[in-house]
């Protein structure tokens, strides 16, 4: 994946590390994201993904953070590097 390209989470792979743009979810799931610390801005990187793609796994903030594949196609986020 591309530098500066928006993407959601859900579709990134291991080792990619972005930054939040945006958080498209109800209310709730929303207020839920925001609450572990996924704020427009915040970086992270794609840790693991399981076998079937669920759950996804980030480190942000300095812990590792596992999101349900739903919860991760939420979020938008710029490419900000690959490794």
């Amino acid at each position: 994946m591309k530098k500066g390209v928006m993407v959601y989470v859900s579709e990134m792979k291991v080792g990619t590390s972005g930054k939040v743009t945006a958080i498209k979810a109800t209310s709730m799931i929303k207020k839920r994201l925001l609450a572990m610390g996924l704020t427009p801005g915040t970086q992270f990187k794609i840790a693991k993904v399981a076998p079937m793609g669920d759950p996804i796994e980030l480190n942000v903030r300095g812990y590792r953070l596992s999101l349900r594949k739903s919860e991760a196609s939420c979020l938008e986020a710029d490419i900000v590097g690959n490794d």
